[in-house]
């Protein structure tokens, strides 16, 4: 089963959104440096979700950059 993220990257991969691909993937950016600059507790295992998030976003912009070499 497809993770919610993947799924999202999917349908934007097959609208040809890439600048949607880039903005969801600064936003999850942004959200990786506020998570690294909490204290106080432990931010570990979203933070590495949000990791895991990045690279399906990026992994999806390479697919995209092949459709268009392809083309």
């Amino acid at each position: 089963m497809k993770t919610a993220i993947e799924t999202i990257v999917d349908t934007y991969i097959r609208l040809n959104k890439r600048q949607a691909l880039e903005d969801l993937r600064l936003h999850r950016q942004r959200l990786a440096l506020d998570l690294l600059a909490r204290r106080g507790y432990d931010f570990s295992l979203p933070l590495r979700q949000v990791e895991v998030e990045i690279a399906a976003i990026e992994a999806g912009l390479q697919r995209l950059d092949g459709i268009a070499q392809a083309a």
